[in-house]
């Protein structure tokens, strides 16, 4: 997916998507890591792992969607000024195919942004010695929380 040229609100975007996805417990817990951050767009990449499948051995549904949340979030806290913070309001999914492979790329893109309300996509993928295999959609909204002390990054 590209990502069209956006306004950027914070000349430190990339350092704070960094700083604010270190924090995540739950990255940390999929063993994810930054592949991708640019005005509009994050990727986010991780290993299989058993403690991650549902019980047939794929990917489980609900780490997928943890996985694409943060990239979508992501990819919107890029355009997001220094005195912003993000929070996903809604969020659909739509699961395309069992989550089977080697490792895992899920992609945030900026659709619309906006000054309190930012529409992203994001797309999982699934990639392995065959290749990458679309595995799930989803669309997110979010918002831009200020003035909140106890919201922050």
């Amino acid at each position: 997916m590209t990502s069209p040229a956006f306004e950027v609100r914070s000349p430190r975007y990339a350092d704070r998507v960094r700083d604010s996805f270190a924090l995540q417990g739950a990255m940390q817990t999929l063993g994810a890591r930054l592949a991708r951050i640019k005005p509009g767009a994050v990727d986010i990449e991780f290993d299989w792992a058993a403690s991650l499948t549902q019980q047939h051995g794929f990917l489980h549904a609900g780490m997928v969607a943890t996985a694409l949340d943060s990239a979508c979030g992501y990819a919107g806290f890029t355009l997001m000024g220094d005195d912003a913070s993000v929070l996903t309001i809604e969020f659909k999914i739509n699961l395309l195919a069992p989550a089977q492979g080697e490792r895992f790329r899920v992609e945030g893109r900026v659709l619309k942004p906006g000054r309190t309300i930012t529409v992203t996509e994001g797309r999982a993928y699934a990639l392995g010695a065959q290749g990458d295999k679309l595995v799930a959609t989803m669309g997110c909204t979010l918002m831009a929380v200020t003035g909140r002390d106890n919201i922050r990054n």
